[in-house]
């Protein structure tokens, strides 16, 4: 996992690569419709998008983002997504799922060039698994609109399809206001890491060599602007299904593994498990979320 005691390392070596002239340029967030008309399911997504930090959150060593569902209208409570490995209390057992958790969790939300607007503060954990996927949603005490309004940032927007191989993908990191350009690879069967399995992963191309920190990242399909995975782990030392070195499984059980090569978790079924307000109800027909 990308996970957050790597981060000093890295920024060590993000700094030197700075001084070298060796950062990549920004890369930003799609612009999306007022907070008083987010579209709905049926909107057609943006032909085209500049993507910029707009919509991306910081938070203690990890990364995230504020989003919206297809449907969430602007007075929704608004929601922040980052890793399931990055919740405040520590690792989630597998099989574990949180629902509806009091969490004070706070985020630092950030402009298109990334720098700090305000500090958003949750209210609860909506929901968070590392079990099939890995992912936490807070949901904030602000309304989409609210933000917006105070600090004219409007979510990205979560895909209610499976994302596709071959697609221009960015993965934007908050905590390090750095963002990685690739493609999509392939899916991955199953991931395992540890005692921890993930299924139908996403696998970058090589140019996405994400580092400690930037866990939570969104992944934004660049063609559409919308979020269709956010960023965990990948495979640092060639070791085989160990924590921070991730072995693929296929259907046959088959186990390989690629030192270097790093992966996010897709988001499209999240919107199946939302009611209105924003409200997560795993009971709803095609909601496919594992459930406590």
């Amino acid at each position: 996992m990308k996970h957050p005691l790597r981060a000093t390392l890295a920024a060590l070596v993000a700094a030197a690569g700075a001084l070298l002239g060796l950062a990549g340029p920004a890369v930003a967030a799609p612009s999306y419709a007022p907070a008083s008309a987010y579209a709905r399911a049926s909107a057609p997504a943006p032909a085209a998008v500049t993507v910029t930090y707009a919509g991306t959150v910081a938070l203690d060593d990890c990364s995230g983002s504020l989003i919206a569902m297809p449907s969430s209208v602007s007075s929704d409570p608004a929601l922040v997504m980052t890793n399931g490995h990055c919740l405040e209390t520590g690792f989630l057992d597998p099989g574990q799922v949180v629902v509806d958790q009091a969490s004070t969790r706070s985020f630092s939300l950030l402009s298109s060039t990334g720098r700090k607007l305000a500090t958003l503060r949750a209210v609860k954990v909506a929901y968070a698994t590392m079990t099939d996927t890995d992912i936490t949603i807070y949901q904030l005490g602000k309304t989409y609109a609210q933000i917006q309004s105070s600090y004219g940032i409007a979510p990205l927007r979560l895909s209610a399809t499976h994302p596709t191989a071959g697609a221009a993908i960015k993965v934007v990191s908050g905590y390090w206001k750095t963002t990685y350009s690739c493609a999509i690879d392939g899916f991955v069967y199953q991931l395992h890491e540890s005692n921890w399995v993930w299924k139908d992963s996403v696998r970058y191309t090589s140019t996405c060599n994400t580092i400690g920190g930037t866990s939570g990242s969104p992944v934004i399909d660049t063609a559409t602007g919308l979020v269709v995975a956010v960023n965990n782990t990948g495979n640092e030392d060639g070791s085989r299904c160990t924590l921070d070195n991730p072995c693929e499984v296929d259907q046959n059980g088959n186990v390989t593994v690629h030192q270097g090569t790093n992966y996010a978790e897709e988001t499209y079924e999240i919107p199946a498990c939302v009611a209105s307000g924003n409200r997560f109800d795993l009971t709803l027909p095609g909601c496919t979320l594992p459930k406590p």
